[in-house]
């Protein structure tokens, strides 16, 4: 499918930059209701479900070598757009990873289907985490890629400052209006510089990079993509930080696979190891050698093969 390009002076749309192919793969894009909005997801292959759930700054289709390897597998694979991204519902408001977590639980339910296996990278790996301690019943496993737990997440970025360091972005999004100028300057050229400088050695081609900077000039794009980021900190000292943070004391109770980039400049691996203290289930911890932030993508064999062994070992080991 062929996408206007941002210099043609024409922001691109929902439809033309978001639902796109896969090659090779008969790849169904439809639209599903769930809690109070439209959400677009990318389905693919037939079985139990495993939802993908994407970082910043991407969307769907950062999955879609994975979306092919688990329906080769037996899956029936489903890669959704959050909230405010790609071509799902850009809404006022609803950006707290409460609410976020429940779209992704309205997303299973919405699909007909019991649970799910989560998998999530980035900030979508924050959501599965919040999701399979809110909504237990509906994660089935839970898959999280270059992402600690938030409790994890919320102590890294307080008192580690090597890890302050490395999230300055974070720190960034909190000025109002001038990350989203800078994020759609230039035909969206920003997204694709923290994607390259965010990967290791084996960098995205110029032709992926320019799929992310379509999408994040889709309008209101850029805004709803840092509201998450501007809840995670200003929330740090407001009743619904504590509140929220409280909540994720509970432990989860299914099967993690844990899964960081040796070389990730992002989220260091001391931040992201030591999340397993919060899972009383099958907890293993997988880091590879030479990746960066994104090594789903950076090394999608070696990921996808991780992914689909671990699924289907019926006892996952500690």
């Amino acid at each position: 499918m062929t996408a206007p390009t941002p210099d043609s002076g024409t922001p691109p749309t929902a439809a033309t930059a978001v639902r796109l192919d896969i090659p090779g793969a008969e790849v169904t894009h439809r639209d599903v209701a769930a809690n109070g909005a439209r959400f677009h997801v990318a389905e693919l292959g037939d079985g139990p479900l495993v939802l993908l759930l994407h970082g910043f700054p991407q969307f769907w289709w950062t999955w879609r070598h994975q979306l092919t390897a688990l329906a080769d597998a037996g899956y029936r694979a489903v890669a959704m757009d959050l909230r405010g991204v790609g071509g799902s519902d850009r809404t006022p408001r609803g950006y707290d990873p409460a609410n976020l977590a429940l779209d992704v639980t309205g997303v299973i339910r919405s699909l007909g289907e019991p649970d799910a296996a989560l998998v999530g990278h980035d900030l979508g790996g924050y959501l599965a985490w919040t999701a399979a301690v809110m909504r237990p019943k509906l994660v089935r496993r839970l898959v999280v890629s270059s992402m600690p737990h938030p409790r994890r997440w919320r102590s890294a970025m307080l008192s580690d400052f090597a890890q302050s360091r490395a999230g300055s972005h974070v720190w960034g999004f909190q000025r109002p209006w001038i990350p989203e100028r800078r994020l759609q300057a230039d035909g969206g050229a920003l997204a694709g510089e923290l994607i390259r400088e965010w990967s290791g050695p084996l960098e995205p081609s110029e032709e992926d990079l320019e799929v992310y900077r379509r999408a994040i000039c889709i309008p209101s794009t850029a805004h709803c993509s840092i509201e998450p980021y501007r809840w995670m900190v200003r929330s740090l000292a407001r009743p619904d930080g504590y509140q929220f943070n409280r909540r994720m004391k509970r432990p989860v109770r299914v099967p993690t696979l844990h899964l960081h980039g040796s070389l990730d400049p992002v989220m260091r691996t001391r931040s992201a190891a030591g999340s397993g203290e919060y899972v009383e289930a099958p907890y293993r911890w997988r880091l590879f050698d030479g990746l960066g932030h994104f090594p789903h993508e950076e090394d999608p064999v070696a990921f996808s093969t991780e992914l689909v062994n671990w699924l289907k070992d019926p006892e996952p080991d500690r």
